[in-house]
């Protein structure tokens, strides 16, 4: 087929299938397999989100390019292997998504958008009845996504079957609770770091669990935090190097001083 009469799509699995040739191909791309590839395809959906953030739509574009590039990895490796191809890929997904929309493609009817998820959950666990797989209410929930979005995403399903709290009230409490068994482990005389990382994660847990009941993403919060510290702990760094100064050369008062300030600065603005 000549590269005119080409769609995108089939141009863009010729180029994998020519990087993946072991006489042609590129050195990199040939000694990679579908447990090498996994930490650059989690970068790449980092950075779509990064993007998205940003609102920088050029990026957005170039990012979903690259993360699209993932996805014809994986099916050339399992083309290669006699697995998958992209084809099945693609008539899996619009499979599962017709079947798991009867309201929009079949005559099914849900009064709200309760049941409408409540019919998705049940066709998952149907799914995975079907197959054998594990049938738990937290099943599949990957182990790596980031561990305050699994907590958020854990919390959830177990909310969905009755295992929550109807009020605020002891929500709160218990992160209080957890904050008490962090410290009682800290000040005890000879100090368990395995202990103290258990609470600490119960804090973290209960801290998730908070979150979710005030309808905040915890994992887009911290990632908020992570972006206001640096904002204003740059502006620090900047504030002391006009004074002819390195960070090192200040007190912490100084520091938090010019923190303040920043803060205030902030705040006006």
């Amino acid at each position: 087929m000549s590269e005119a009469s080409q769609t995108p799509i089939e141009q863009l699995l010729e180029i994998m299938a020519t990087l993946r040739d072991p006489q042609k191909g590129c050195p990199w791309d040939l000694k990679q397999s579908f447990a090498t590839i996994v930490p650059h395809t989690l970068e790449e959906a980092y950075e779509v989100a990064d993007a998205i953030e940003q609102q920088n739509w050029d990026d957005v574009r170039e990012e979903l390019g690259d993360l699209l590039f993932q996805v014809i990895f994986y099916s050339q490796l399992g083309k290669e292997q006699g697995l998958f191809d992209f084809n099945d890929v693609v008539q899996g997904i619009n499979e599962k998504l017709t079947r798991r929309h009867p309201h929009v493609f079949g005559d099914k009817a849900f009064a709200n958008e309760a049941e409408i998820n409540a019919n998705w959950e049940a066709e998952k666990a149907k799914e995975r009845a079907e197959k054998g797989e594990d049938t738990s209410v937290l099943a599949n929930i990957p182990l790596a996504l980031p561990a305050l979005t699994r907590a958020d995403k854990i919390q959830k399903r177990c909310a969905k079957h009755g295992f929550d709290w109807d009020t605020l009230g002891p929500v709160v409490d218990k992160v209080h609770e957890e904050i008490e068994e962090v410290m009682e482990e800290v000040i005890q005389a000879s100090p368990q770091q395995d202990r103290i990382e258990e609470e600490m994660g119960d804090l973290l847990f209960a801290v998730a669990n908070f979150s979710r009941h005030v309808a905040v993403k915890p994992e887009r919060a911290l990632q908020r935090a992570n972006q206001k510290f640096e904002r204003r702990f740059r502006l620090v760094e900047k504030n002391v190097l006009e004074q002819g100064k390195r960070l090192e050369d200040c007190s912490l008062a100084e520091l938090d001083r010019i923190w303040d300030a920043v803060k205030r600065g902030e705040s006006k603005g």
